[in-house]
């Protein structure tokens, strides 16, 4: 038994059972870091010697018969835009490669709480604004599923995505503004959760939107992304926006059922964007067939004309909030920030005047409009790429394929859950569970009596080519 390979469910088991420790499980993933990270490049900065010390100490506790947090002394990969009281936080910009947090964010904090031990802070795109995972200054990182080309992993979510791909983590944090949990996820064969705005706090976690930022946590399975949801949801005093959600109602374990009674969305094909590689819709009309064969009712639907569009005001949110937070030096060529990035934050200086709020306007309008429209139906099933991870080296920074299909998900507020759907030449495809606001617990629940019928989430990267650490 690897340990680095087993699922966070799985970790959790071995724990229980007492065939391993956490520093078994820690040291197993750390040698995974020292072995292959020197080409996958997921990490800006590895705590090695404090996660020693964090399992060392969970091993202590764990027989003294004290009451314990629910993940007590499991891994966890932390994407480099949650601060840590001490430490270096760079959002992804070598602007602030020496940048120190002076605050803990909610998500660390609930993380620490609930017993997780922090492997490191990992690799993203800066200030979280990009689909692709390109990153030129702080360094792309290597999707593991091609040793051979550099392929991008996706973005934001970049360094979180190849380190649990990888088994250099068994889960770890992303966040979503446009997208940013679901296509890493896509282009790495991985389980990723978008929650709804509010329903995570977003203290002390650097910003993109405060009206589009969530984060959510990506893993190997569905059980590991419920099992993340459990402790990271919930009002926070220090986040407003958090106040008024529901309570979270999610069964422990999460369970494989019957689908019967659900009735599950399934857009014309004709509507999604003519740069659709076909392995992606052939994969995706796959997927509904199997949630047909597990009881689903798949009501073939036609969108809103205007949904496929949405994300261009999406990005108008996005570019103007990110103007607004990052203006003091964004305009400053002096400052170590990539051209790419700098490019789509500085588009905000020539919308119009008053283009922002009235962005903001239709959107309230079209949330709306879309809450009806989804009555009738208990989820939405998409694609979330539309295309298999392409080389760094071919992209265009510009180009609108990332997140098109993910930014509209965002925009109407709603949660999704993005899942593995096969390989095509070896590389992963996927798609998203799209669920009403607050709707987790449905999605999950969908993804579960999914992934049991697929086992998709079993594909591994085949890492046995990497090459060899430095020295």
């Amino acid at each position: 038994m690897n340990l680095a390979d087993l699922t966070l469910t799985e970790q959790a088991e071995a724990l229980r059972r007492a065939h391993c420790s956490s520093r078994d499980l820690i040291d197993a993933h750390l040698a995974r870091i020292d072995r292959f990270d020197g080409q996958l490049h997921a990490y800006v900065d590895v705590y090695a010697a404090e996660a020693r010390a964090l399992a060392d100490a969970a091993d202590i506790a764990r027989p003294a018969g004290m009451p314990l947090g629910p993940l007590h002394g499991l891994p966890v990969a932390v994407k480099d835009l949650c601060d840590i009281t001490g430490r270096v936080g760079t959002v992804g910009s070598k602007m602030w490669a020496s940048r120190i947090g002076t605050t803990t964010s909610a998500t660390v904090d609930r993380l620490l709480g609930a017993g997780m031990i922090p492997l490191g802070k990992t690799q993203m795109v800066e200030f979280a604004f990009g689909g692709w995972g390109t990153n030129p200054l702080m360094g792309t990182p290597w999707n593991p599923w091609d040793l051979a080309c550099h392929r991008v992993p996706g973005g934001s979510s970049s360094g979180t995505a190849v380190a649990v791909a990888a088994g250099m983590a068994p889960v770890g944090i992303g966040s979503d503004t446009g997208g940013s949990v679901r296509i890493p996820c896509a282009f790495t064969g991985l389980v990723g959760l978008k929650v709804t705005f509010g329903r995570i706090s977003l203290h002390g976690t650097g910003l993109l939107s405060w009206t589009l930022d969530s984060i959510g946590p990506m893993g190997r399975s569905v059980d590991d992304c419920a099992e993340m949801l459990r402790v990271l949801a919930g009002p926070d005093a220090r986040d407003a926006t958090t106040a008024v959600q529901p309570a979270l109602d999610l069964s422990a374990p999460l369970r494989a059922e019957r689908l019967a009674g659900l009735r599950i969305a399934l857009p014309d094909a004709a509507q999604l964007p003519p740069f659709m590689h076909p392995a992606v819709t052939a994969a995706w009309q796959d997927t509904a067939r199997q949630l047909e064969g597990l009881g689903a009712t798949i009501v073939p639907v036609r969108l809103p004309d205007w949904f496929f569009d949405l994300s261009k005001p999406a990005g108008m949110v996005i570019a103007s909030e990110a103007y607004a937070l990052h203006r003091a030096y964004i305009n400053d060529t002096t400052q170590a920030i990539g051209d790419a990035v700098r490019a789509r934050v500085l588009a905000a200086r020539d919308f119009e005047p008053g283009a922002y709020a009235e962005t903001l306007r239709v959107m309230a309008e079209r949330r709306r409009f879309f809450a009806a429209w989804f009555d009738r139906h208990d989820a939405i099933l998409l694609p979330t790429v539309a295309i298999p991870a392409p080389p760094v080296g071919s992209i265009e920074e510009t180009s609108p394929v990332p997140g098109h299909l993910t930014r509209p998900v965002n925009y109407l507020g709603l949660c999704a859950l993005a899942m593995p759907a096969g390989l095509h030449g070896g590389l992963p495809v996927g798609v998203q569970i799209v669920g009403k606001p607050f709707a987790e617990p449905m999605v999950l629940a969908i993804g579960k009596a999914l992934q049991e019928q697929t086992r998709h989430h079993l594909l591994r990267p085949d890492l046995s080519t990497a090459a060899a650490p430095p020295g």
